[in-house]
């Protein structure tokens, strides 16, 4: 027999003096006198289970047994190593530990105190533009306030007039309509005299041109003081001149025309229709038609849009644009939609088929009628890039109409 088996074996008793389930409370460490005590600043020492973080009072420094490391808290501040930054990988910065030097990147604490997080510099606040423009149903419950009123010597029966004008009902009721603006009313003195039954200003206009050329019309001219002025106005400022107009349009000539023509499905923006007139002008457009559900050609803002040009262009409104394709087929027009779905461009149609167009532009949200596209002729597609479903119907009837008289000067 070994050795080791010829000794006798001890045997270890324990006696358990606990509870089953309860620990037993830690040992209170005693209470430090004031000549244990550290120094104000000094950091305690941590004994936890890594037993590898020690601090030694009497050599004045902490000492850390993963590595080479020694910390000597009389040493310069500045030389100290970077430990927080080592240890955390780039933790916060500490401007007492590094002074900073000129051309160092600015530094930012962003989450967690991320040192060089990125600075964002930040538009100056903007205040929300203010829409110039009153709604329809602004205009309507001024209008219905004015009329609203019982005694008829508050306000006038000529001014109760031009204030029905600047609702639909008040100018299907009256037959007239108003044109505002400086650019406007020149327009309408120069072109469409006979339609100008008066012109309105303001108290100390000073357009002293644009006077003697109303005058020069023989067409009467009218003062109104601030207040009433605005109570016609459709914007929020005045330009200070408003004239009064009979409604009336030149109906495109279809059988002779040889140019291009818009189709109008249901286009409820005034501004947009204002630019369909001006870009018709702008490339001698034969006409256009407004289909049912289209905004009125006389609506303030329509001819605001169109600067008074949109009584140049021969048109027809509230039209059954079923029965106007099929009418317009007979005299000899295709009728081209834009679709987004289409497979070709305009000049991928068949020449002979591009001397007498006409366009069938569609609703700013809902776009064409498919109904009307399917009784389209043909349909057409604007090349462009894919990150854009679909552009404006103002901006996509602008550049058809280009196309459009860009083709027809070389069939010439």
């Amino acid at each position: 027999m070994s050795e080791e088996e010829n000794k006798p074996k001890r045997t270890v008793r324990m006696t358990l003096d606990r509870k089953f389930g309860v620990s037993e409370a830690p040992e209170r460490r005693p209470r430090r006198n004031d000549d244990e005590r550290g120094s104000f600043g000094d950091k305690p020492s941590f004994r936890g289970d890594r037993g590898d973080r020690r601090f030694d009072r009497d050599r004045g420094e902490r000492r850390f047994d993963r590595g080479e490391r020694r910390f000597d808290r009389d040493d310069n501040r500045e030389d100290r190593p970077f430990n927080r930054e080592e240890r955390r990988g780039g933790g916060r910065f500490d401007r007492d530990r590094r002074p900073r030097r000129f051309g160092d990147k600015p530094f930012n604490r962003g989450p967690r105190g991320a040192m060089n997080a990125p600075v964002y510099r930040q538009r100056p606040e903007q205040k929300e533009a203010v829409d110039e423009n009153l709604d329809e149903a602004a205009l309507e419950a001024r209008a219905a306030q004015i009329e609203a009123v019982e005694d008829a010597g508050s306000t006038p029966p000529w001014f109760k007039r031009l204030i029905a004008c600047t609702t639909e009902k008040g100018r299907e009721r009256e037959g007239k309509f108003l044109g505002e603006g400086v650019h406007v009313v020149e327009e309408l003195v120069k072109h469409h005299r006979e339609l100008v039954i008066s012109v309105y200003v303001v108290e100390g206009f000073e357009n002293e041109e644009l006077i003697e050329a109303i005058n020069e019309a023989e067409i009467t001219l009218h003062t109104l003081n601030e207040e009433q002025m605005k109570r016609l106005s459709s914007t929020m400022t005045t330009q200070g001149i408003i004239a009064y107009c009979n409604i009336a349009s030149k109906k495109p000539v279809y059988e002779t025309s040889r140019s291009v023509l818009t189709l109008v499905d249901a286009v409820q923006d005034p501004g947009n229709l204002g630019t369909l007139f001006r870009t018709s002008l702008g490339f001698n457009s034969s006409g256009m038609i407004l289909g049912r559900g289209t905004v009125s050609p006389f609506n303030p803002k329509v001819v605001r849009g169109s600067s008074g040009t949109f009584l140049r262009v021969p048109f027809e409104f509230d039209v059954d644009l079923v029965d106007q394709i099929n009418f317009l087929r007979s005299k000899g027009y295709t009728i081209i939609a834009t679709d987004l779905h289409a497979k070709q461009s305009l000049r991928q149609i068949p020449s002979h088929k591009l001397r007498k167009m006409a366009f069938l532009v569609g609703n700013e949200g809902a776009g064409t009628n498919p109904y009307f596209i399917e009784l389209a002729d043909e349909t057409v597609k604007i090349p462009m890039s894919s990150e854009l479903e679909s552009l404006n119907v103002a901006v996509a009837h602008g550049i058809l109409s280009y196309e459009a008289a860009q083709i027809q000067e070389e069939l010439k």
